[in-house]
């Protein structure tokens, strides 16, 4: 009994780390209750991996990194501009790229959307699904158009069968829907464990990387809102996507949370409808339209999405409490940086929101947590606690620091343009960002450096 083998390891399912034997918490992410007991192969096939011998082919050489050319048109455009925006440009050959969301949120939706674009633009592309037939992946294309026959439908869950097929055919993008219904023979535990999805996405990426075939893989997503799965999985991949939105409103988001070929925190605004999702080239005025005109509470900011400005209406309702203890409550906005600048009105502007319950929303189901809209939150509270309207036609952003100053941010020209292409008349600035502002014309700036100054605007 000295000698048996040990037939099982433990994984954290939030790091990735192996451990011999279960602890509470995670000796590396110090995250508690996340190792998973998974059954481990004999590693015959590593250790004839290892013994290989003979001459290293051309194959396999290193390259001289100066002799490397890269050109612009290598990436695959899939007509959809802005799933385009959130990849860096569109596809780069050979790259893996992830893509999660809620269950109903349309990630397989987007993605057949894109397999008809690039099919009908003569690009060979490969769909496996691991949890639909042929019939329902019929059903669910019909209400998005008619199809080219550059595209091919494969149902398997066998990844080792896959990957020969993919071999076979050499198609240049492959959709997985999705990985946690994908299993290989010789990890000896259930589809979608721990083991079985980190060896199929590596075995994935390898295959991606040798054949250099573009892979979009669909993931699950926890209640918590990550990747259901280890976190090294998302170290793994070259893309990492998420499609969030609420499934009972209209629009979704794409969000790149990671990506080695472009920047990070680019967004794609789409809007579901009953033959797809349509792209909202302009999100600005999507989340401003229902907007209420004089409206205590009710102001407009500016926040940057990556390279994108987006406008938003941010409202709050301040009012009396009933309790000792006043509520404070912030939707689509980070509470404890809300609580932050409830503290600061109170310290610097001698207004008692002590005693008042403060409720603050990003109107269109937006997550922000750039500091630019401090000072959009700023005057709402005020605007509330006042009774009084901002102005319609104003639009403001900047950081609230502890003392009260208004601080500068990036991208101030980007901000003034995009408000002004949608019609507002004045901008409401930290002064110290006039100089980069004042480059953009037709619009009157306001230059504010504290919030003394602000308070004259409500």
């Amino acid at each position: 009994m000295a000698n048996a083998k040990k037939t099982s390891v433990f994984f954290c399912s939030n790091c990735g780390n192996e451990s011999a034997k279960w602890m509470g918490q995670c000796p590396v992410c110090k995250e508690w209750n996340t190792l998973v007991e998974e059954p481990v192969g004999s590693g015959k096939n590593l250790k004839s991996g290892i013994k290989r011998k003979g001459a290293v082919s051309s194959d396999h050489a290193p390259s001289k990194l100066s002799a490397i050319e890269v050109r612009e048109d290598d990436r695959i455009s899939t007509k959809l501009e802005e799933f385009d925006r959130v990849l860096g440009g569109g596809i780069v050959p050979g790259s893996l790229v992830l893509v999660g969301g809620d269950p109903g949120i349309g990630k397989s939706t987007i993605l057949l959307q894109v397999c008809r674009n690039l099919s009908a633009d003569g690009h060979r592309v490969l769909y496996v699904s691991g949890e639909e037939s042929l019939k329902q992946i019929k059903m669910r294309s019909l209400r998005i158009g008619d199809f080219s026959d550059q595209l091919s439908v494969f149902c398997e869950t066998d990844l080792e069968v896959i990957c020969d097929i993919v071999r076979e055919n050499k198609p240049e993008i492959v959709v997985i829907d999705s990985i946690q219904t994908m299993f290989i023979e010789a990890v000896s535990s259930a589809p979608g464990s721990v083991s079985q999805v980190r060896e199929s996405t590596m075995m994935l990426m390898q295959l991606a990387k040798s054949l250099s075939i573009a892979i979009f893989i669909v993931g699950h997503v926890t209640k918590e809102g990550m990747v259901a799965g280890p976190r090294v999985l998302e170290h793994m991949v070259d893309t990492v996507l998420y499609f969030e939105g609420d499934r009972f409103a209209s629009y979704r988001l794409l969000r790149g949370v990671k990506n080695r070929f472009g920047s990070t925190n680019e967004l794609g605004v789409f809007e579901m409808r009953t033959e797809g999702l349509a792209q909202v080239k302009n999100p600005s005025e999507y989340m401003l339209s229902g907007r209420p005109e004089d409206a205590s509470g009710s102001v407009v900011c500016c926040a940057m999405e990556g390279s994108r400005p987006m406008l938003l209406e941010i409202q709050a309702l301040v009012a009396k409490t009933s309790f000792g203890f006043p509520k404070r409550q912030a939707t689509g906005a980070d509470i404890n940086r809300f609580n932050l600048l409830m503290a600061v009105l109170e310290k610097r502007l001698n207004l008692k929101t002590s005693e008042c319950d403060a409720y603050v929303n990003v109107a269109g189901g937006l997550r922000m947590s750039e500091p630019a809209i401090d000072l959009g939150i700023v005057m709402a509270v005020v605007s509330s606690y006042r009774n009084k309207p901002v102005d319609d036609g104003l639009i403001v952003f900047g950081e609230v620091g502890l003392s009260g100053e208004v601080r500068a941010v990036s991208c101030p020209e980007l901000r003034v343009a995009e408000a002004k292409k949608l019609g507002f008349k004045k901008c409401l600035i930290p002064k110290s960002s006039m100089d980069q502002a004042k480059r953009v014309k037709g619009i009157e700036l306001l230059g504010v450096s504290n919030l003394a100054e602000v308070l004259k605007y409500i």
